[in-house]
């Protein structure tokens, strides 16, 4: 019988909706899976035949130490997503590898640690609109992400300053009004053919500042994407440099003229929705344990 980590953190077990159906979903599948932290010492990683990243999502405040424990389990067992997709995925910095790519994504200027911050706020408000989001480049659950109005300039600076400041690379983006009512549509793939998607409702309001918990409350449901939208994420899994991976959520929100437009691209450790999609979490999971038998 296959033994399978599925991959949480100790902030998180409790927070994860998605890791009871799955761990029901695989073991009916006929595998045998636990539900591990990846920080926990303890852990036998050799034991597994997969890995799986589920809800590592701290790793954002321990980046180095996350991406350090990445290098030393991808030797001993098949982790997936793999280590170069994680390390790829947790810096926004892929945004600029799709848009070269010819993905449409949301505008993305990065401001980089010792750059002038003043100068790179006041570039890129030349062409930014009414709104514009400030966050890092390396963040998960929209922490330390927020929205401000032009008025907001010195605010806005003081935000960015304060990330560079602490060694973190800089985010700016317009702020697309019409998530506010449409939303974002993320797309859900495992093995590379798409499963279900859902409606975020938008998370970042005027005047709010960044959630200090582990990810901003999200309002979600089921969504039907258009033709349009699938076309734009599956043309985005295709721009990857990595092939087909067991999983992947490709999270979209529409431009003033209606067109989807890659938001985030996430490889790591997204959450699925599996209660917003019947059958969901049991096409994961054939998925998962179908790749865990090729391992054996």
């Amino acid at each position: 019988m296959s033994q399978i980590a599925l991959v949480t953190a100790a902030a998180a077990r409790n927070l994860d909706e998605d890791l009871a159906p799955l761990e029901a979903a695989i073991r009916a599948a006929g595998a045998s899976p636990s539900i591990v932290e990846w920080d926990d010492a303890s852990n036998d990683w050799q034991k597994f035949d997969l890995v799986v990243l589920r809800s590592t999502w701290d790793y954002s405040m321990r980046l180095s130490e996350f991406l350090r424990w990445i290098d030393r389990v991808s030797p001993l067992t098949a982790l997936v997503n793999p280590r170069d997709v994680v390390r790829w995925n947790t810096d926004k910095h892929y945004l600029a590898y799709l848009a070269k790519a010819g993905v449409a994504v949301v505008p993305s200027t990065f401001v980089e640690p010792g750059e002038d911050a003043a100068r790179a706020l006041d570039a890129f408000l030349a062409s930014a609109g009414d709104e514009f989001v400030i966050k890092p480049s390396v963040g998960a659950g929209s922490r330390d992400a927020q929205r401000y109005g032009r008025d907001e300039r010195d605010a806005a600076l003081a935000h960015a300053t304060r990330l560079l400041d602490a060694n973190r690379s800089v985010l700016m983006q317009p702020y697309l009004a019409r998530v506010d009512a449409h939303g974002e549509t993320a797309l859900i793939f495992f093995a590379g053919a798409f499963s279900h998607a859902i409606r975020k409702g938008p998370l970042l309001k005027r005047g709010e500042g960044p959630t200090r918990a582990l990810f901003a409350t999200e309002h979600i449901m089921p969504r039907t994407p258009s033709a349009d939208e699938i076309a734009v994420a599956t043309r985005t899994l295709a721009a990857m440099p990595f092939g087909e991976l067991l999983y992947a959520r490709v999270d979209l929100i529409h431009d003033d003229d209606g067109t989807p437009r890659v938001l985030e691209l996430e490889l790591t450790e997204p959450s699925l929705f599996f209660e917003h999609a019947p059958g969901s979490a049991d096409r994961f999971a054939a998925a998962i344990v179908h790749r865990a038998r090729g391992r054996r």
